[in-house]
């Protein structure tokens, strides 16, 4: 069965940091590109990071480039997000996400007219999201 586990959100002060993390089973994860999304209250979700299977890129959001930081650990099936300088904007729940099946365009990949990080539909296999809230 093919799954997708998040864990690691909390409650964390402004300027704080956390690090998720993003479990895969039945599937090998270092083949695939896995993205994370967010969605705060009220809006829509958002793509964050994601790792292209490709060639090995990590793309980010410009509202987190610098302070965010996509890896994985291939030994352990995991990839991880490790996120500083945390403000309460980003009160949200991070989800993980992979395209399994096979899309029209891929996403979190480069083409002619540039970087395509893919619409939710894109990704087929979610996780069920883990909270993080940054308050004081």
């Amino acid at each position: 069965q093919v799954q997708l586990v998040e864990s690691g959100g909390a409650l964390v002060k402004p300027g704080g940091s956390l690090r998720l993390s993003c479990a895969a089973s039945g599937f090998t994860l270092d083949a695939h590109t896995i993205a994370w999304f967010r969605q705060a209250p009220g809006k829509e979700r958002e793509g964050v990071s994601c790792i292209s299977s490709m060639d090995g890129n990590t793309y980010y959001a410009d509202s987190v480039k610098g302070r965010f930081a996509a890896s994985r650990d291939n030994a352990k099936n995991t990839v991880f997000l490790q996120m500083n300088s945390l403000n309460p904007e980003e009160t949200a729940i991070y989800y993980c996400a992979t395209p399994m099946g096979r899309q029209p365009l891929a996403p979190c990949t480069y083409y002619s007219g540039g970087f395509y990080f893919g619409v939710l539909s894109s990704y087929d296999t979610w996780g069920q999201g883990t909270q993080v809230t940054v308050s004081s």
